[in-house]
C-alpha cells in the first residue's frame, strides 16, 4: 500500500493529531540532527502524531514531533551510551509499554529502519530487533492490527 493511502487510512479511520508544519519539521530537524526520511517527513505533514483503534486506550501512539527523543531518555531516563545507541529515537508507544525505534544509523532505499523497543531487554540490540525495512511498512503492519499481539514482529 502506498504512503498516501496509509495516511488516507490514518486519517480516516483513526485519531490523528493536526499536521506539522513545515516550521515545525525543519525546528525537529535542527533539533535532533538528522533528516526526516520521505516516510516521516510524508506523515508528519498529514499528522503529527497519531493514535491507532482507540482514542482512549490506543493499540499505537505515534509521538508528535515535540515528544521525540532518543530512546534511552524515552524508555530509560537516560541519555548515557549505556541507555542505548544514540541513534535509536522512540516513536511510537505500544499499549503493552514498549516502543516503536527509528534507527537513524541505518538506511534502506534512503528510509530509516524500524526496531522493537522491547522494554524489559532494552538496549540489547538482540531483543530490540528489527522489524520494518521503513516506516510506511510498520505502519502498514500496524493498520492491520487488530487488538492482539504486536505489529512489526
Amino acid at each position: 500500500m502506498s504512503m498516501t493511502a496509509l495516511l488516507d487510512e490514518v486519517v480516516r479511520q483513526h485519531f490523528p493529531n493536526p499536521p506539522a508544519t513545515l516550521e515545525q519539521l525543519d525546528a525537529f530537524e535542527q533539533r535532533v540532527g538528522w533528516r526526516l526520511d520521505p516516510d516521516l517527513h510524508a506523515f508528519y505533514l498529514h499528522c503529527d502524531g497519531a493514535r491507532l483503534f482507540d482514542r482512549i486506550d490506543p493499540a499505537f501512539t505515534f509521538l508528535p514531533l515535540s515528544q521525540i527523543h532518543g530512546a534511552g531518555v524515552v524508555m530509560r531516563q537516560d541519555d548515557t551510551d549505556r541507555a542505548g545507541p544514540s541513534s535509536w529515537y522512540a516513536i511510537c508507544e505500544v499499549r503493552d509499554s514498549n516502543y516503536i525505534l527509528l534507527d537513524v544509523s541505518q538506511k534502506q532505499d534512503s528510509r530509516y529502519l524500524i526496531r522493537d523497543g522491547y522494554n524489559e531487554a532494552f538496549p540489547d540490540p538482540v531483543y530490540c530487533r528489527q522489524i520494518a525495512a521503513s516506516f510506511s511498512e510498520f505502519l502498514s503492519g500496524a493498520l492491520r492490527f487488530h487488538g492482539g499481539g504486536g505489529a512489526g514482529g
